[in-house]
């Protein structure tokens, strides 16, 4: 069966796995709910000599229906090659770097286009991003006019490359054929599952399923590599346990009557790397004692209690885990092991302060040390700071919502007011307590509502009417105003302000940008002259773009002598490193409000959730990007 279409070919992918209505469709393949229904009375009518026709079952969407299980099953037997065939840009740039990192001979994209398609232009568009991917593992594509395209690297990093890559296509899709067909040898996962579990069982290694996981690929991937004549040579690794050197000796063995040929040392040398990159260690704290590590782990928490006034360095758990994850990620930087990090990008927009004190004080170091530590380590290492930070630091710094109570029936009942309220809603804070006759003369209320045992008009603020022994009805209504966020609107109110907002209608540089505004900061006394070279760096170590076009430039460390938030919008956008910023906040923080401050990075957390670049964006003025900021802020 031919789809006249690729998108065809997609819907009827997609509907085989699961029932899903118009909506959903249309949203996925951005067209209209009219263009799904006649792409499914398309498909039926392809399907209809086949057995089998999509039928919209009420509240649940389309599914599959099978009339004549036999001709639909044949239909699969003959034409399984549609499964094959990549149908989105994203699914093209794996099968390609599948095909690059496989192949012993030279590509065409012509080829692989008839086969696949699609335009020779399509893959031209689609090999920016294959060769953007092999750069990260230093390999290279060489084309020949007539010939092809080829790919030439070391033998290590083909096979790094290939089992980041289908590790990364196995956490979308188990079942995805890159990884029963294309890659691998058939089967090839399934025969090495019950071969490594026991073995490293045996030998008393723990490691996570993903790292078990990781492991078998790299297995699968070198079972084919070695028995189509590439092995490893030239790979020598000495420095591991006894334990990791007989569970990889044992694999080994166990993989000769698989491949069929004779494997080298080097294979095992690396094999053992491998392992020992990714177990879990179990020594106890006292035990470890590599020097790079200790040293690592004292100058982390040094450097956070300097620089960001945390001071974590009394904490023996922090320690102790910090010393344990360190151990092993030392051999894995040591060989250039990349571990992929699935967490990383919701670790850099949900845990934005725990990810620049960490990355900060981790790239200090690096200036001291040959090892390079990539995004990914960082990312382990910051969810064992951020752990740290919330044991000991109000990190997730709330606003707690300020009352002032209006008694005017004595002292002993203004204390049952006030036990009851705190036992009820013990998130509440008694700023003030004031008589009926007080309240009458103050001009304006500073809290953020009013409690009052007696009906009394409204000034600036709520008013809520509670007897000395409450209803349910007035404790409701207190609640109501007792749970309404204040923390972010907070913020927004005490650190963003028309004078640090401005918009950038024409194009300019990043760099041109920070300097324009560490200018006017200096300028202000807010920042001295160390605060534009800190920016610098920080951007260079890695980019401070959040996403959704929204970026935070900062220091390394707390260098304002008071906190401020610049805004700058920038419309026609402001390129930031392979990306485009729209929406910029410049943080300048100070030492003194630093614990308050770090809930600044709730709001940005919080429009990138609304996905509110885009209305930010638009803003004409500092009033209209507030009113969008609140609106973000109030459907929390």
């Amino acid at each position: 069966m031919r789809f006249p279409n690729q998108r065809l070919a997609q819907l009827f992918d997609l509907l085989q796995k699961e029932t899903l209505p118009q909506d959903e469709l249309a949203r996925r393949f951005d067209v209209s709910t009219r263009t799904v229904r006649t792409d499914i009375t398309a498909l039926n009518e392809l399907l209809a000599d086949h057995g089998a026709r999509f039928v919209l079952s009420r509240g649940e969407g389309y599914q599959l229906k099978v009339e004549d299980a036999a001709r639909y099953s044949q239909l699969l037997h003959q034409s399984p090659s549609h499964l094959r065939v990549p149908r989105t840009s994203a699914a093209r740039v794996h099968y390609l770097l599948t095909r690059f990192l496989t192949s012993a001979f030279s590509l065409r994209l012509e080829d692989l286009a008839d086969e696949w398609f699609v335009s020779r232009a399509t893959l031209q568009s689609d090999m920016a991003e294959v060769r953007e991917w092999l750069n990260r593992y230093q390999l290279t594509i060489e084309t020949k006019p007539r010939y092809g395209m080829k790919l030439f690297g070391s033998e290590v990093a083909i096979r790094t490359c290939l089992t980041d890559l289908l590790y990364q296509v196995a956490q979308e899709d188990s079942d995805d054929p890159l990884l029963t067909l294309e890659a691998l040898n058939s089967g090839m996962l399934e025969t090495l599952q019950p071969l490594l579990h026991p073995c490293f069982t045996r030998f008393a290694i723990r490691l996570t399923d993903d790292s078990e996981f990781y492991l078998r690929l790299y297995c699968a991937v070198a079972v084919r590599r070695i028995s189509e004549g590439y092995p490893l040579s030239d790979f020598i690794a000495d420095d591991v346990d006894e334990d990791v050197r007989s569970a990889a000796r044992h694999i080994i063995n166990l993989m000769r009557p698989i491949t069929g040929k004779a494997i080298s040392p080097s294979e095992e040398s690396y094999l053992r790397v491998n392992i020992a990159a990714r177990r879990i260690e179990e020594i106890a704290p006292s035990a470890i004692s590599p020097d790079d590590g200790d040293s690592l782990v004292d100058y982390i928490l040094s450097y956070v209690n300097t620089h960001y006034n945390f001071n974590l360095q009394n904490d023996p758990q922090l320690r102790a885990d910090l010393l344990t994850h360190i151990k092993t990620m030392i051999t894995r930087v040591r060989y250039q092991i990349n571990i992929p990090n699935p967490l990383l990008g919701n670790i850099k927009q949900h845990y934005p302060l725990a990810y620049d004190v960490t990355l900060a004080a981790v790239s200090s170091w690096g200036k001291y040390t040959p090892y390079v530590i990539s995004e990914n380590e960082i990312g382990f290492l910051v969810l064992h700071i951020g752990v740290g930070l919330e044991r000991h630091y109000n990190v997730g710094y709330q606003r707690h919502p300020q009352i002032l109570l209006v008694c005017d029936t004595g002292n002993s009942t203004v204390r049952m007011i006030q036990a009851l309220l705190m036992r009820k809603y013990p998130q509440i804070v008694v700023s003030n307590i004031v008589s009926l006759r007080e309240y009458e003369q103050l001009e304006s209320i500073d809290e953020d509502f009013v409690i009052s045992t007696a009906r009394l008009s409204e000034k600036d603020k709520p008013v809520v009417l509670m007897s000395p022994f409450p209803t349910d009805y007035q404790l409701e209504q207190i609640g109501k105003l007792v749970l309404v966020d204040r923390t972010r609107p907070y913020m927004l109110e005490k650190f963003f302000d028309a004078s640090h907002f401005c918009i950038i209608d024409g194009p300019m540089a990043q760099s041109d940008l920070f300097r324009t505004l560490c200018n006017r900061l200096e300028q202000e006394g807010v920042v001295d002259d160390a605060f534009y070279p800190s920016v610098e760096e920080r951007e260079a170590i890695v980019s401070t773009m959040l996403g959704e076009g929204i970026a935070l430039p900062h220091s390394l460390g707390l260098l304002a002598k008071k906190t401020v938030v610049y805004t700058v919008l920038a419309p026609q956008g402001i390129a930031w490193g392979d990306e485009t910023a729209y929406v910029i906040f410049l943080l300048a923080i100070s030492k003194t409000e630093y614990e308050e401050a770090m809930a600044i990075y709730d709001l940005f957390v919080t429009f990138m959730r609304e996905r509110a670049m885009t209305r930010l964006r638009d803003s004409q003025d500092f009033e209209s990007f507030k009113a969008v900021a609140m609106d973000c802020l109030s459907r929390l």
